[in-house]
């Protein structure tokens, strides 16, 4: 099992739609994944402009792919670099802490990821 923010098992981040970057709903990552997809996060209309915006649509369906298209309240593991590139403009989406992958880290500051983090008791 993989580890979360905290060093704890990561937990699922979503399964509809299918997300991460093995398709397993998990933010799971290892050397093959160039793109670190390892922030599980709640999509907002700012971050799929944003996104798409520089050079990655993430709401438009490809069917050859099997992804559906990303809307609104879907959750998804994007690349901590993105999701960093964001952050730095205004557009970054909350995130699951205990859903991200601890890799996230090496990226992204963890106070930074605290401030949008949903799942902090």
């Amino acid at each position: 099992m993989q580890k979360n923010i905290f060093n704890e098992d990561i937990e699922e981040c979503c399964t509809n739609p299918i997300t991460g970057f093995y398709r397993d709903g998990f933010c799971n990552t290892d050397k093959l994944d160039f793109g670190t997809h390892t922030v599980c996060t709640l999509i907002t209309n700012d971050f799929l402009e944003f996104s798409k915006s520089m050079g990655n649509d993430l709401s438009t369906p490809r069917p050859e792919f099997d992804f559906p298209g990303l809307k609104e309240g879907d959750k998804w593991c994007v690349c901590a670099n993105r999701w960093l590139e964001a952050y730095e403009n205004g557009k970054a989406p909350r995130v699951y802490l205990r859903k991200s992958h601890q890799k996230s880290l090496s990226i992204i500051d963890l106070e930074i990821l605290k401030e949008y983090a949903i799942d902090l008791e």
